[in-house]
């Protein structure tokens, strides 16, 4: 399922962002049925970097914290799932300072933070989840304290640079936006190129998805187009940019390297290992532009693709 990749970018998203300022653990077990959180983090004594740079997700990873991310609507049987891995985390460390003879003060358990594009009122009526604006904005809704649970819905937060990196995080026009915001950002921010090239790979891993199940939905596949579209753009803004300042003919060197790199990231995410035949399309496809390449690698097959260019 795509869910399932999505899952995985989240993961390896938040670790990306969060360890700057901490230790990060993904899919981290839990009691002896085995149950897996998403992502844990503790929080760093001494950051390399001011969570201030987050926004709201740095106010969130102030304290310990767990995060679980949802691709789809959260639906309350889920929220249970997680309220328990969050207790089941809590009767750990208390085991833990009994063994050691320490007491574990309220503010060191960490706090659940609920990711889900969108919610009902129904939901959010059920487990009494209440804004508190003044503070944290729309979107963010508290569950009585004692649960130590936040929802966020992303689709319902301002679009703001405070809350860039979580809507990063939600799905169709509201990701594709914040995607967009995200490279305009990173072009005087060296710190987000590890997330911009996480976001980037995101382009093989749907094309290939959608090749092999067949299960990618129309938010998905506007997805892809619009990775495809700001990766070219950067292409093209690199260029004439260099134009500019009279390297014209290295920088096309480089731009012809990394438009190859990503031909050979989706053919091999798709079929695997480019033996000589795959390999033969390569330099065809990288005289064509964008628009021409990028619905070929997307949507052919193999035999399609080598019998295209032969």
């Amino acid at each position: 399922m795509t869910r399932f990749i999505h899952d995985q970018f989240a993961k390896q998203y938040l670790t990306e962002l969060l360890t700057p300022y901490g230790q990060v653990e993904t899919s981290k077990d839990v009691t002896a049925e085995v149950r897996e959180i998403d992502v844990l983090f503790t929080p760093s004594d001494q950051p390399t970097q001011n969570l201030e740079t987050l926004g709201i997700l740095g106010k969130m990873a102030a304290n310990s914290a767990i995060f679980e991310p949802f691709r789809n609507p959260v639906n309350k049987s889920e929220i249970r799932s997680c309220i328990s891995k969050l207790f089941d985390s809590y009767a750990e460390l208390e085991r833990q300072a009994k063994r050691n003879n320490t007491r574990i003060n309220e503010i060191e358990l960490p706090q659940l933070w609920i990711l889900t594009p969108t919610a009902s009122a129904e939901i959010l009526d059920s487990f009494n989840g209440n804004l508190d604006e003044e503070s944290w904005g729309k979107g963010i809704y508290f569950f009585p304290p004692g649960l130590k649970t936040v929802l966020i819905v992303i689709h319902q937060l301002p679009s703001t640079p405070e809350t860039l990196f979580l809507r990063i995080l939600g799905r169709g026009k509201i990701q594709r936006q914040a995607i967009e915001e995200l490279e305009e950002l990173a072009n005087n921010n060296p710190f987000l190129e590890d997330i911009i090239e996480l976001v980037h790979n995101l382009i093989a891993v749907l094309s290939a998805r959608q090749r092999q199940e067949q299960d990618i939905d129309k938010d998905d596949q506007e997805l892809i187009m619009k990775l495809s579209e700001i990766y070219q753009q950067q292409l093209e803004g690199i260029k004439q940019q260099e134009r500019q300042e009279g390297r014209q003919e290295g920088q096309e060197e480089g731009i012809d390297r990394e438009r190859r790199a990503m031909i050979e990231s989706i053919l091999q995410v798709r079929f695997g290992d480019i033996d000589p035949q795959l390999a033969t399309i390569i330099n065809p496809l990288l005289a064509m532009n964008r628009e021409e390449f990028t619905p070929l690698l997307l949507q052919l097959s193999r035999e399609e693709l080598i019998a295209r260019f032969q």
